[in-house]
This record gives structure tokens, sequence and C-alpha cells, in this order.
């Protein structure tokens, strides 16, 4: 099972992710408004503040876990930088104002729901055993790879469920009238048939007279057109993690069994006991007489099952009201500690041995009876069991600690030999690798490598470092990898000669004429059209709409959707700019095919949908207001702390 974890870590850190924070969050960019009393806080909610740090490490903890799940698809300039930090601030203030309102409403959530959720979960539904038990151990130690304890897990799901009440029900509970939802589909379905009249510039490119004038004012008017963006011939170094673990040698079995010894506690196999149980449910909201009447109930079962402790199986499949269990004879399967609610736990490991029954035990689902089954667990599981998941977890420690030793030699020769990467590679045996052309946008040859990091082109272009060819600081680009840069070779951004780019320019200038004589015939032909009425030189007659738009171009399908069709044939003209002009004679408007049922109710839903999160971040922004959230943006944006009252908004 351990190995299942391990293979699928990264798909679990996922799932905990969706289960652990709100599953129903509407990021976006609010407004960022009102002064701070402190220029280290990133904002505040109702007094409360919210500092640049806990944006700083749920960046941290966001990047890294979208790191772990596009792997080489990854890119930074996608996820880093001030639009990222605003919508996780905007994550952590709706957290905090949707904390308030369900503190202020009361609201809860049942044991069920949170032990449902939990068995949702698909690293964890993987272990219930072949005779459908669950294997708590396993869960237990599933947790401890993330640093968490079932109690742990518990009360995030149960904080954050809580929250997902009032996201939810809002959505939920939003519709679109059906009338509404007819009309936009069938404007949306709507076909028209039309016949088409293309006036092409290539048409018109023999007509173009090209002159040396217009060449030259073209360029003077394009410039922008034949420049070359500055550029760097840049060196760099990559000090990572990963060469640290190539590094280690191989672990001693001495080092393996210091570092069992060290963690022995992990290592306890934890005991389970096989239960089996009669409950008498509460029926809900149940009121003080419905409680006494329930206990009364489960005091006569008891009594028949110390009469004859044999039929506790019998008897659970007449009276218990567990849907799960009853029909087992009352079989819960192996039970660990922090697997059920305490008052049933307590009872269970109470129990001494095998075929003990309980007494009454009262828990927020009623009333149990409780019969012990059988014991298993609570030794040690020896170093061969687990020997290689040891082997590796030291080898891991041993590479983060000399990584972590090394990481401020590396950062430190970088500064201090500041006049070449030379020091830095040869003191820690590192590759110093180049890179031509290098902009301040990252090109597609610069995606994928540390050299196209946006913060890596930043330092890289910074003015003591092109006019003094000194290296960048050590920069992070990775939660285990540092990059240091320098720019051997440095040329500015420059426009091309016109000599250079003549011909270009030429092609251009016929392009743009033909493109204007082509529109003028076209207009000319639109007001002729008008006039007669007449098809002569449009094609044949085809159907076009949104989902079939017969090759008909975005913009020109656009307009015919949009022409006013109360009065046919009608003809409209569209500007295709370097495609040329064209008319367009709109014949019929055709109703749409028959929608079928399914895709009605998708679109219905998707509709709903819409409206629901509408209505949420209305209802967002009122609480917003009522939790009194004020947000320093300088420090959002920079994650440094503003340097005076106009820099906070």
């Amino acid at each position: 099972m351990l190995d299942f974890v391990r293979t699928h870590r990264r798909l679990m850190f996922l799932v905990l992710l969706i289960l652990v924070f709100p599953s129903f969050v509407f990021f976006g960019v609010q407004s960022y408004s009102s002064f701070m009393d402190s220029s280290h806080d990133a904002a505040k909610v109702d007094g409360k503040v919210i500092t640049t740090t806990e944006v700083d490490n749920r960046v941290r903890e966001q990047t890294e876990r979208l790191r772990q799940m596009l792997g080489a698809q990854y890119d930074p300039r996608q996820f880093e930088g001030p639009q990222m930090r605003r919508d996780v601030l905007d994550g952590i203030i709706q957290q905090r104002v949707l904390a308030n309102e369900v503190t202020r409403a009361n609201l809860n959530v049942s044991n069920d729901k949170i032990r449902d959720t939990i068995l949702q979960i698909p690293a964890v539904a993987a272990l219930r055993k072949p005779d459908g038990s669950f294997d708590q151990e396993a869960y237990v130690r599933l947790l401890a790879a993330q640093n968490m304890t079932p109690e742990q897990l518990e009360g995030n799901l149960r904080y954050e469920l809580a929250q997902q009440q009032i996201p939810q029900s809002i959505v939920s509970s939003a519709f679109v009238p059906k009338s509404l939802v007819d009309h936009l589909i069938q404007v949306r379905d709507q076909q028209r048939e039309v016949q088409a009249l293309l006036f092409k510039p290539t048409d018109y490119a023999a007509k173009v007279t090209v002159d040396d004038k217009a060449i030259q004012a073209y360029y003077d008017a394009h410039q922008q057109e034949f420049s070359v963006p500055e550029q760097v011939k840049a060196e760099y170094v990559v000090f990572s993690g990963e060469d640290m673990m190539k590094q280690i040698p191989p672990v001693t079995p001495e080092q393996i069994k210091e570092y069992y010894d060290q963690n022995a506690a992990r290592f306890k196999t934890q005991e389970e006991r096989r239960a089996a149980h009669i409950l008498i449910k509460l029926p809900d909201n149940a009121k003080p007489a419905d409680k006494e009447a329930a206990k009364k109930k489960a005091e006569e079962v008891l009594a028949e099952v110390r009469k004859n402790p044999a039929s506790f199986a019998e008897l659970a499949k007449k009276y218990s009201g567990d849907p799960g269990s009853a029909a087992q004879g009352g079989e819960l399967g192996f039970l660990g500690k922090g697997a059920t609610v305490p008052p049933f736990e307590n009872a269970l490991f109470a129990l001494k041995q095998p075929g003990d029954i309980s007494d009454v035990v009262e828990s927020d689902f009623g009333f149990h009876i409780i019969k012990l089954e059988e014991v298993k667990g609570g030794g040690v599981q020896p170093l061969e069991a687990v020997k290689p998941e040891l082997e590796r977890e030291v080898r891991t420690q041993l590479a983060n600690k000399k990584y972590s030793e090394l990481a401020d030699a590396f950062s430190n020769t970088v500064e201090d030999q500041s006049d070449s990467l030379k020091p830095v590679a040869d003191k820690l045996k590192l590759q110093i690798q180049t890179a031509d052309s290098v902009t301040r946008t990252p090109s597609p040859a610069q995606s994928g490598s540390p050299i196209g990091n946006d913060k890596v082109l930043k330092a890289l272009f910074a003015d003591d470092v092109i006019k003094n060819h000194r290296n960048t600081a050590a920069i992070q680009v990775g939660p285990t990898t540092l990059v240091a840069a320098r720019a051997a070779e440095y040329r500015p951004a420059t426009v091309k000669k016109l000599a250079d780019v003549r011909e270009q320019v030429k092609a251009k200038v016929i392009a743009e004429q033909s493109a204007a004589l082509a529109k003028k015939a076209g207009e000319e032909k639109l007001a002729a059209v008008k006039q007669s009425n007449s098809a002569d030189g449009f094609s044949a007659a085809q159907t076009v709409s949104r989902q079939q738009a017969q090759g008909t171009s975005p913009a020109a399908l656009t307009a015919i959707l949009r022409a006013d069709a109360s009065k046919l044939p009608a003809t409209i003209g569209v500007d295709l700019g370097a495609q040329g002009y064209a008319l367009y004679r709109i014949n019929k408007v055709l109703p749409p095919a028959n929608t079928d049922q399914a895709r009605r109710a998708a679109d219905a839903q998707q509709l709903s949908q819409a409206a629901g999160q509408a209505e949420f971040n209305a209802y967002y922004e009122a609480l917003k207001a009522r939790s009194k959230v004020k947000i320093n943006s300088s420090a959002v944006d920079t994650g440094k702390p503003a340097n005076t009252a106009d820099d906070a908004s």
C-alpha cells in the first residue's frame, strides 16, 4: 500500500489540495483600497492582519504544488508575479470573510459528511481491503507522509467544508428562467443562408505602383516592425539539489540502522480492533423525549444481548439503524485510534478481550452497543521491511543537507567574485552554460531553460549587470535550485536599416495598398447592389451558423449573424483587413436544428452556474465590505512594504 502512496504522491497532493482548500473559490482581481496602518501588512480583515509573509508562504505552497502537478509543463511566466500574489491574497481574504460568516451563522458539518468526504479521496479509497474492511494503519501512514494526523485532516475538512456551504448554497440555488435559456440557445444556434462575393488584395496588386517615397514613408511610420530588441549573450550556472543527490555515496547499513532507531515511533504498528455494533439512531433534530426513548430502546436491546451474546449479529440485523453495517450483523471491520468518534473509540478500546460487549454508549449518531471481535497490531515493523524506504529518506536528507551547506557558498562566491562565474563553477564543480540572443521577454528557445525564468531575466538585464558585466545574485528558481548569470556581451536595441529591409518594406506597401484598392472596389459594389438588389457575381448559397462557419472568417461570421434580418434579402460589407473585403447577401434566417435535450440541459446548467458565480461574487463583495477589508497594493505586488502613503491603495 505504501508503494501505491509513493507512486501516486503527486496525485494525493492534488486531491488533498482540492479537499483542504475550498473547492469553489472564485479568484479575481478585487478592488484594492484603503491605506494600511502597517506598510509590512498585505491586508487586514476585521482589523486582523494578513502579513506579506503569509502571502509569500501561500504563494510558495501553490507554486510548488503546480510544479509537482505540471512537471516539465510548468511555466513560471504563467504562475509567478504580482498577479499570482493578488490571486493568492484574494483567496486568503475569501477564507477569512467566509470564516467570519460561518461563525456568525453557526454553520457546522456533520461527522457523516466528514467521513464520506475522506473516503472519497482516491488514495484513501484505495486502502479498502479485499474483504471490504478499511486499512487504518495504512491510512495513518498515508497522512503521516504528508505530516498530518487523522485528527488534523478531520479538523481541516470540517473548517473548509463549513466554508464551502456558503458558496455552494448560493450557486446551487441560482437559476435562469426557461424562456431565457430557450432564447439564448435559439440566438446561439440560429442559421443563416448567405452568398459571398470576395474582393481579394492579390487581384489588385498589379495596379499598385510603389516608389521610393512610399517605401520611405512606410518605413518611417512602422519602424517598430523592423526593430531588433536588446539582447545579451549570457553565461549561467545552475546549482540544484538533484546534482547533490548524484554526489551522495551509497548509504551504509549503520546509517540506516541509526535512522531507524531515531524514528522508531514511526514503525510501530497501531493496534486495531475488529468491532461490531448495534446503533439505535437518533432522529434529526431530536428532542429530549426522542433521546430518552432511544436510550431506553438501546438498554432493552443490550439486555437481550447479555442474555444471549451469540445472537448479537441477528439482533444487529433486527435493531441497528446503521445502514452500512446492519445487514452484515453490525460488522465494522478493523478500526484504529482516530477512526471513529471519541465516545465510540474510548468504549471499544476499553474492552479487554474478544467477545466482550460494552454498555450503552452515546455519540452524536445515537446509542451504540459495541462488541469486540478481534485485536491485532501493536507491534513494530522490522528494519528489513522498511529498509528501501529508509535508504531513500537518508539519501534525500544527506543531499538536502549538502545542498543547504553549499547554497551559501554558491551565493557568497557569486557575489564576492562577481567578475566571473568561473570561481563558483570551479569551487562546486558546476558547468558554465551559455545562451545567445537572450531577450527580456523569454523566447521559445529560452522556454523551459533556467535562463528563461522571469526573475533571472530581470536580474540579467539590470544596469549593474549590463554596464559592469557583474554576476547576478544567486536566484532561486525552484525549491532546491539556484541560478546565477552574467551578460558576457550586450547588444542594445536597434532598428534594421532601410537598405537591409527594402524588399520586405516594398512587399508590405504593396499588400497595404492592394487591400485598400480591394476595399474601395468592394464598397462601390456594395452601394450598387443596394440600389439594384442584384445577386450577380455572388457565390452559391450556403448555410452558416456559430457551430458551422463553412470556412467563413470569425469577423465575417459575427457580422453576418449580427446583421439586421428584418428585411431580406439584405447585403452587408465586411472589411477583412489584409484579406481584403467581402460582401455577404443574407437570403434566409433558419431556425436552429432540434436541440438535443441532454445538450439543452447542459446549457441550462452552465448558464445557472454562471448566474450563481455572479451572485456569489456580489455576495462576496458585500462580505468584504462588512469585514472592512483593507489591502496594501504595493506590498502585495512587490512583496515589500510601501515606502509612502501614496504607495498603498
